[in-house]
């Protein structure tokens, strides 16, 4: 098809959720409860380890509420400066973090060069969070180091929210993750799911050193009454970095690792896949056999997530499949970013009433 027909075409999504049923369907599965997100109000957001189950929920409601009910949205941010600081290049979390603070009414300051800072000169992070406090309302930073973010903490005045800090976490996109296995299937929320109703989830990836994987593990284990088992697909003798599986199976999560993508595929109802993993300040890519195409023996109604950008461990011929819900998962992480900003920055209060 040439590009004179495809001008012919009506636009329309790709993976045909972008619609607001399943959206409205996850709000009204979730009783309103505004007290878990007025605990956010001027917090930090450093790592998955800092919410709950009730506070991810609401979380979750309030996103949902964002994303079905657009024409009667709230402007709770103007007024109101977000520092996007960006020492590593991004263009998902990044935009995706920029839209929702626009959508909400704020404005933005945006570095996405480190070079164009006093990070140039030498200048500490410490004394780059005073300069942050004078001039912005809330920061979101990505960097490539795992201790970035820590550092900077205690002479910040104002909130930062972690946007990957090295191989260490990226707790936003494990919610969006989250988020888009609850708008699939709303009803795992329930907190009493019979084991025939609970899901099988395949991760393809290092836990050890692929931030976003640490966190979705985390979160996951927030709501394992939902989940028969999490299995992690690895080429590696030791995914796992130094406690993490214990503390993973501590939070009730059942885990095992499995060499076999393909042995283990046609069980699995969520496959989470990622690129690349970190290693020191370097990609590296994962193994050759552990891709995914139209000839992978998914579960007929399987779907795969995948944080994105990806490569060749993800074909494009599964884009017009049922199965593709990460071109979802990166819309979802908007919405899921517009309410955890809304609560930091303590306007809750304005949107609680949208219908």
């Amino acid at each position: 098809m040439n590009w004179e027909s495809q001008l012919q075409k009506p636009l329309s999504p790709k993976d045909g959720t972008a619609g607001i049923e399943r959206p409205r369907a996850l709000a009204e599965q979730i009783s309103e409860d505004p007290n878990p997100l007025l605990t956010l109000s001027n917090r930090h957001v450093v790592s998955a380890r800092q919410f709950d189950r009730d506070t991810l929920t609401q979380l979750f409601r309030l996103a949902a509420q964002y994303e079905s009910t657009p024409a009667l949205m709230h402007l709770p941010l103007q007024g109101k400066i977000l520092i996007s600081a960006f020492y590593e290049p991004s263009t998902r979390t990044r935009l995706s973090f920029e839209s929702a603070w626009h959508r909400l009414g704020g404005d933005i300051m945006s570095i996405t060069d480190p070079k164009s800072t006093g990070m140039a000169k030498g200048e500490s992070l410490a004394d780059i969070a005073e300069m942050f406090n004078n001039y912005g309302d809330v920061i979101v930073l990505r960097n490539n180091q795992n201790d970035s973010v820590y550092e900077m903490l205690d002479a910040l005045r104002i909130p930062i929210v972690n946007a990957g800090n090295g191989i260490d976490e990226h707790p936003t996109q494990a919610m969006a993750d989250l988020y888009t296995i609850f708008k699939w299937h709303p009803n795992l929320l329930d907190t009493s799911l019979a084991e025939a109703e609970r899901i099988r989830i395949g991760i393809i990836g290092v836990p050890g050193r692929m931030r976003t994987v640490r966190s979705l593990l985390i979160l996951l284990s927030k709501f394992a009454s939902a989940i028969s088992e999490v299995v992690i697909i690895s080429d590696e003798d030791q995914p796992f970095s130094e406690g993490q599986e214990t503390e993973l199976l501590a939070a009730g999560l059942s885990i095992r690792v499995a060499r076999s993508l393909n042995t283990e595929l046609p069980a699995l109802d969520v496959v989470y896949i990622n690129a690349i993993a970190w290693v020191g300040d370097s990609f590296e890519a994962m193994g050759s056999e552990l891709r995914l195409s139209q000839r992978s023996p998914l579960k007929p109604d399987a779907i795969i997530l995948h944080p994105l950008a990806r490569g060749e461990e993800l074909s494009t011929d599964l884009d017009n499949t049922p199965h593709n819900w990460y071109f979802a998962q990166a819309r979802g992480a908007v919405f899921i970013r517009m309410a955890l900003l809304t609560c930091i920055v303590r306007r809750i209060s304005e949107v609680m009433d949208t219908p």
